[in-house]
């Protein structure tokens, strides 16, 4: 019997094959992660929406029960709406003073570099961290907040006691935290900006706003879209901050989606209901960013 000898072509295929190959094993590690940290607990999350609980134990397949059950509450689609409105509110307010603290510290200055860290501090804070820092300062005996109002003549304001004010006092710690987000990224846009149509906008006499308005803007809005896309994924599943401050409360004031959920599945054990609200938040998130991503690809500056 022939053995056969291999020769160089067979060695130059061998070669390409493994070539092939490489990149895909270097991506092997991030892919694991990935169905371990993603994928593994979504298909666990869509498990449990079709499963029936009773008394936080499974006793078998539900269906679609959980999901129309859902749809059903009107205190489910309450949380979306007060969801929406967060959201809403925090992106409108972090991206507009994202941009212009960007454009305030884009030049040197004198300790700019210092102004820059002192933006971006809160940002590196545990989100947990940032709940108790403002529950601490919000509190009526040994807050910031109280006293303040009182020394300058005005009645103390209690913001976590008060529906409308406890959803402000909310906004206001969400804003504290993640402007410097939209901060880093216009900052980093605004440093990486051509700067020839701009200096011949100058030339030809137009003044810093209409600059601003007709050229730095529109070369901005890939950098800005960028940035609220994360904002807005993570914006809609806040929950650190809102269980340390109120946990959905006063009443149900300040009761994002995020808390309904938790609150249904640990508080109530309808594990399969939470399960089925954030799957169906998963599936809005997701609509959302194929929307956001399609607006991005036909705006003309990603042109």
């Amino acid at each position: 019997m022939a053995i056969p000898i291999p020769t160089r072509h067979d060695a130059a295929v061998a070669e390409g094959r493994g070539e092939r190959a490489f990149p895909y094993l270097l991506l092997l590690p991030a892919a694991v992660a990935l169905v371990l940290v993603s994928i593994f607990p979504l298909y666990m999350g869509i498990q449990a929406s079709l499963t029936h609980y009773v008394f936080g134990r499974a006793v078998g397949g539900g269906g679609f029960t959980n999901y129309v059950n859902v749809f059903a509450d009107q205190t489910f689609w309450d949380a979306m709406l007060l969801t929406a409105r967060y959201v809403i509110v925090v992106l409108i307010l972090e991206t507009v003073l994202g941009l212009g603290l960007a454009l305030l510290v884009n030049r040197e200055l004198r300790f700019v570099q210092f102004f820059r860290m002192s933006i971006i501090a809160p940002m590196a804070v545990a989100p947990v961290a940032v709940g108790v820092i403002w529950r601490l300062m919000y509190s009526s005996d040994t807050g910031a907040i109280d006293p303040l109002f009182v020394a300058l003549g005005q009645s103390a304001p209690a913001m976590l006691a008060h529906p409308d004010r406890a959803f402000w006092a909310l906004v206001l710690v969400d804003t504290w935290e993640w402007t410097p987000l939209l901060f880093l990224l216009c900052l980093a846009g605004l440093q990486s900006l051509p700067q020839e149509p701009l200096e011949a906008a100058r030339v030809d006499g137009a003044g810093p706003i209409r600059v601003f308005f007709e050229h730095t803007l529109p070369l901005l809005v890939p950098v800005l879209a960028v940035g609220v896309v994360l904002r807005l994924i993570d914006a809609i599943g806040t929950f650190d901050q809102i269980f340390v401050l109120t946990r959905g409360g006063p009443g149900t004031a300040t009761q994002l989606i995020s808390i309904y959920a938790y609150n249904t599945a640990f508080n109530f054990n309808q594990y399969g209901q939470g399960a089925a609200m954030l799957i169906s938040l998963f599936v809005v998130v997701f609509a959302l960013m194929m929307v956001v991503v399609r607006l991005m690809r036909r705006s003309p500056a990603a042109t």
